[in-house]
């Protein structure tokens, strides 16, 4: 098979740092492959910070594209036709010029083996008509794109054009057939991307999507320290684990889609991929009621239809299956969320998909209609 992105060498890999030589690796919307790693585009917040690959621009493989399908595949985590699979989502962009043919590759190779899963692919780079007419002869995988846009004019923050996803994503979009699109409005930073025209011309994009998921900006110690580095100006005092949407900007986010006739929103990238399907959310999110007062009607409906809250002996039976068969303590179950102890976020995962129903760590406890969200901007929230 043709090599469009140079392999490294076993004595290079070695030297990665040890989570860049994850190639399986269980991210909260799904089971991330990532066997092709770098990408010029610089953008300030990009989760490559964290895990030392940040100066790593040019995109080079692990292993060929079937040996990562193989290792996907026979990965404990996975189960097929259940789990949710994410291409090159934390180290390169999938539609780099050379990047999207290893991407087309793996696709190609999970739907022949007749697999159903859901696929996400994450995008901020030109999408060109040749690209939609290969990604429409898919048959059995649910593939979504989701084109990133932010409307960050800030050079410094992010250097490319935010023009591009949007057009990407109009041209998607109108040719989609065998996959969805959704648009990805991310990063939403007061200061920089917030003025009512950037409101509403998000409002009109989204006219051009199966459906729109808006978050925020995962401000990590790491990412922080670049702003410093390189005279950003910060968009907040602190860092925080979790994504930082202030509850003014979500309030005027709503009301600018709810005024200007918007396309279907969400809160959740596993809910905009679920309405653009036609499917009951994978995550189960329908437990959290205060998620879902943005939903349409006919989602909640699907939503509802398959909620089911687990026992502690479904729980305790699926986290038998674990592949390291972790000890799993259950706090408490209610209509949100089971409340367990002991368990990382990769297991949690599994148990989520498995079941369809909400996991939550007891040391970070989701607060009341802070959406899974850093406090950062909020008022108060009772657990």
């Amino acid at each position: 098979m043709r090599t469009f992105v140079p392999l490294l060498s076993k004595e290079k890999i070695d030297q990665l740092p040890e989570r860049a030589r994850e190639v399986v690796e269980y991210r909260k919307s799904g089971l991330s492959l990532n066997h092709i790693q770098g990408c010029p585009a610089d953008c300030s917040y990009c989760i490559r910070h964290t895990y030392g690959m940040w100066d790593q621009r040019t995109p080079m493989a692990l292993m060929s594209d079937a040996e990562a399908v193989e290792a996907l595949v026979g990965h404990g985590y996975f189960q097929p036709h259940v789990t949710p699979i994410q291409i090159f989502n934390r180290a390169t962009d999938p539609f780099l010029p050379k990047v999207k043919h290893h991407l087309c590759a793996v696709l190609e190779d999970l739907d022949a083996r007749g697999l159903t899963n859901h696929v996400l692919v994450i995008t901020r780079y030109p999408v060109l008509p040749e690209d939609c007419d290969r990604l429409n002869k898919l048959r059995n995988v649910k593939l979504t794109m989701l084109f990133t846009y932010s409307g960050i004019d800030d050079r410094r923050v992010e250097p490319i054009n935010s023009d591009i996803a949007a057009s990407s994503l109009r041209l998607a979009y109108e040719k989609a057939d065998r996959y969805r699109t959704v648009l990805y409005w991310r990063p939403l930073v007061p200061g920089l991307n917030d003025t009512d025209e950037h409101l509403s011309t998000a409002v009109e994009l989204s006219r051009s999507a199966h459906a729109t998921v808006f978050t925020g900006l995962f401000y990590r110690n790491e990412i922080q320290q670049y702003f410093r580095d390189n005279g950003i100006p910060e968009p907040y005092e602190d860092t925080a684990r979790r994504k930082i949407v202030p509850e003014t900007l979500e309030q005027r986010v709503l009301a600018a889609f709810r005024d200007g006739d918007g396309g279907a929103l969400f809160r959740k990238t596993s809910c905009a991929v679920a309405y653009g399907w036609n499917v009951p959310d994978y995550n189960g999110h329908y437990g959290i009621r205060d998620l879902c007062d943005i939903c349409p009607v006919q989602q909640l409906n699907l939503c509802a239809s398959a909620h089911q809250v687990p026992t502690e002996e479904t729980i305790r039976a699926t986290a038998a299956h674990l592949p390291n068969k972790e000890h799993c303590d259950i706090v408490e179950i209610t209509e949100r969320a089971a409340v367990l102890r002991g368990l990382d976020e990769q297991p949690r995962y599994y148990l989520q998909h498995a079941l369809g129903f909400q996991m939550h760590d007891q040391r970070h406890p989701h607060r009341l209609q802070l959406h899974g969200r850093a406090d950062t901007g909020w008022a108060d929230r009772n657990d």
